[in-house]
């Protein structure tokens, strides 16, 4: 090799980590309800579809997805999630959970004459 040019190889930093891999027929999932519970040992992830979030509705949430992990690993997700959450909304602002804070009231429109 010439002296001044570098073997790309060496130019690259090193990467950290697993490689992500991104497996054959992965469904991707939209949930807007998520009930969480726990054992001594894992923690309960049931993810569904909710189809009606804004109100008091008799029909039940279907659970579609589950999913379990260990404590060790539910503490790097919530640090994760907690970093894309800051960087969300310093990039659009507060998100804002509470659907009532969220609405805007609809106000009533005067009488024609």
């Amino acid at each position: 090799m010439t002296e001044g040019h570098a073997n790309p190889a060496e130019q690259r930093p090193q990467q950290q980590g697993q490689p992500l891999v991104e497996p054959e027929g992965l469904e991707p999932l939209y949930a807007n309800f998520c009930r969480v519970s726990s054992t001594p040992e894992e923690l309960v992830m049931d993810f569904g579809l909710n189809p009606q979030p804004f109100g008091g509705s008799t029909v039940p949430v279907k659970v579609t997805q589950r999913l379990v992990v260990n404590f060790y690993t539910a503490k790097r997700m919530w640090m994760a999630l907690g970093v894309a959450l800051q960087r969300h909304e310093q990039a659009f602002g507060n998100i804002e959970i509470d659907v009532n804070k969220r609405t805007v009231a609809q106000t009533a429109k005067p009488a024609p004459k």
